[in-house]
């Protein structure tokens, strides 16, 4: 990448940070920090062509979080992920009203895609994983 592209690839992922959607607020606000799993994650984080929403290196995951404008892109959307793919990377799409509805379904499924289980998230087969004792009540 020249210096030029490189500088204009920092200046868009800086500007899509500033411009986080509520959704990618609740969720960076979830995992930053190493608060899920103990997993450190990044966010806007230029991949090739593309800048990924979310982006934990050691686990090869990419998390995009879509909202309803995805359900009119599948195409980019497929290339996107055959190109991410392609980078040895796995993609976890997530929708923003799923966030909304339930953060710790979410997070649960972002645990088992990291394939790290959690202490306060045990994996759970078939649904969003419990809180830990005592939260939610």
């Amino acid at each position: 990448m020249r210096q030029a592209e490189g500088t204009e690839a920092l200046a868009r992922a800086r500007s899509l940070r500033r411009a986080a959607t509520p959704q990618e607020g609740r969720l960076w606000h979830a995992l930053r920090g190493r608060r899920l799993a103990k997993a450190k994650f990044k966010r806007q984080i230029w991949i090739g062509p593309y800048i990924a929403d979310f982006f934990r290196l050691e686990a090869g995951l990419v998390v995009e979080l879509d909202g309803s404008q995805h359900a009119d892109q599948v195409a980019y959307d497929a290339r996107r992920t055959k190109y991410l793919a392609s980078k040895g990377l796995r993609v976890l799409r997530i929708w923003n009203n799923d966030v909304d509805r339930d953060l710790d379904a979410v997070l649960a499924a972002i645990v088992l895609a990291l394939g790290v289980p959690s202490p306060s998230h045990p994996a759970a087969p078939g649904g969003p994983l419990p809180l830990p004792e005592g939260e939610g009540q």
